[in-house]
């Protein structure tokens, strides 16, 4: 006899949580809109009368149905404190010196933190806080390493509430973004990632009003929408900019219609510090690695300070050996420029050459063609995470490492801002900001005050 099958229902989903069983996984996902979710642990399937009957049909006996509020969902039911699957750790960071811990119970789990400093129990919220400090946070990834649990880190427990992007297959009648929009974002020669983005701006915003005629969405409506965006979705400012410029591009450059669009206010972008690696962090990521080629790549991205896009379009022609440089072309901006290639580099390029012998593109998937954006993020991430890393790292923050290192290596700011390939020194200036070298040789004023 297999095991019972819980049923529940939310407005808009069926929640099934059921025992790891092949048959049953094969019929599951013959259904329409059917998806396992890691977070809440179950299956969620489109809440159509269709689906219920099959459901019905082919459980029989086993279902059981249960009140939806029985079970724990961050993704759908919104719950305070989310629920994880077993064998993860969630670390909440919530002020400046301390993070939560959410976890299922496990005695040795709870018998570790109990030796950590300042630890503390909420029995309402159901979760443990101990103080935030790096040799803290290195203790809790050598236990999760070591039990082969995942690890994840949050800055904010809000960002797990936020609504997230409507899945395509969640919408019955999804509309996608018109051929003339497409067609005038190819036409005047917009980059591959910028009409990709565009396109998923621009069809988010057309089926938040899907019932609309896409022409007669009124500038009180479009207000509403970035209303949603910032207070539901919680974007950060620079997608909400990236939405803006999508939904202007069509009314404007498709459409030439009325200037209404102009008016809408714009976000204040976040002065924030882009995350660095020290050289030593950087040195113990590559020494990681042991495939060739995503060695080769990470190393790509540090010696030369490129963006993803980038590294992933180099052909071998872009690596001249003869004058130690990396040909970058059609960067960002459509702009080609030079940057350094590091004699190292060059070294592993022609041992990875000889075994892999790339054609069209210097790095290629395993299908051949252009290696992925998510692959090579993966590879970072997985790497930093085995040596005790816990800071955000992608594949820009290699960039940003490069810049910083280049600059507390003495380095002029215009030979940077060049290898860069940005087009204002003001952008590079924001390096100055996060180096701390020469800060040994400043004498604090407190320290002058003879207290």
């Amino acid at each position: 006899m297999k095991e019972k099958v819980i049923l529940s229902f939310t407005e808009r989903f069926i929640l099934l949580k059921l025992k790891k069983d092949d048959q049953d996984i094969r019929f599951l996902k013959g259904l329409q809109y059917a998806r396992w979710d890691p977070a809440g642990f179950c299956w969620v399937i489109s809440k159509k009368e269709e689906n219920l009957v099959l459901l019905r049909n082919y459980f029989g006996e086993r279902l059981k149905e249960e009140d939806s509020n029985d079970f724990v969902h961050v993704g759908i039911l919104g719950k305070t404190a989310p629920a994880v699957a077993a064998g993860t750790l969630l670390v909440v960071k919530y002020h400046n010196g301390r993070v939560r811990l959410i976890f299922r119970y496990d005695k040795e789990l709870v018998a570790l933190v109990k030796t950590l400093p300042f630890y503390r129990w909420d029995g309402v919220n159901q979760w443990w806080s101990v103080a935030h400090t790096e040799k803290i946070l290195e203790t809790l990834v050598d236990f999760c390493q070591r039990k082969e649990w995942k690890y994840q880190y949050l800055e904010d427990l809000k960002l797990l509430n936020r609504k997230a992007r409507p899945r395509k297959e969640d919408l019955p009648n999804y509309r996608e973004a018109p051929d003339s929009y497409l067609d005038k974002l190819t036409l005047l020669r917009y980059s591959e990632n910028t009409i990709r983005t565009y396109r998923e701006c621009f069809e988010e915003f057309i089926n938040y009003y899907h019932t609309k005629d896409i022409n007669h969405i009124t500038q009180e409506e479009i207000q509403g929408y970035l209303l949603y965006l910032v207070e539901q979705r919680q974007v950060s400012t620079s997608y909400q900019n990236q939405a803006i410029n999508a939904i202007k591009f069509y009314y404007e450059k498709v459409l030439k219609g009325p200037r209404r669009i102009y008016y809408i206010e714009r976000p204040r972008k976040e002065k924030t510090l882009p995350t660095v690696l020290s050289e030593d962090e950087v040195k113990r990521i590559i020494e990681n690695i042991t495939n060739l080629k995503h060695k080769c790549l990470i190393m790509t991205c540090y010696s030369g300070g490129l963006r993803i896009s980038e590294v992933l379009n180099l052909k071998p022609s872009d690596i001249d050996s003869k004058r130690m440089m990396i040909h970058v072309r059609g960067g960002k901006g459509k702009k080609d420029r030079i940057t350094l290639l590091s004699s190292r580099l060059l070294e592993f390029l022609r041992e990875y050459y000889k075994l892999y012998k790339p054609g069209e593109y210097l790095f290629t998937g395993l299908m051949g063609g252009q290696y992925s954006q998510r692959s090579a993020q993966e590879v970072l991430k997985q790497s930093a995470r085995r040596v005790g890393i816990n800071k955000p790292v992608t594949l820009h923050t290699l960039r940003h490492s490069f810049a910083t290192h280049l600059l507390e290596n003495g380095t002029d700011l215009r030979y940077i801002q060049s290898l860069l390939g940005h087009s204002s020194p003001k952008t590079t200036q924001i390096y100055t900001h996060i180096t701390t070298k020469g800060f040994d040789q400043i004498e604090n004023p407190l320290d002058k005050l003879g207290i």
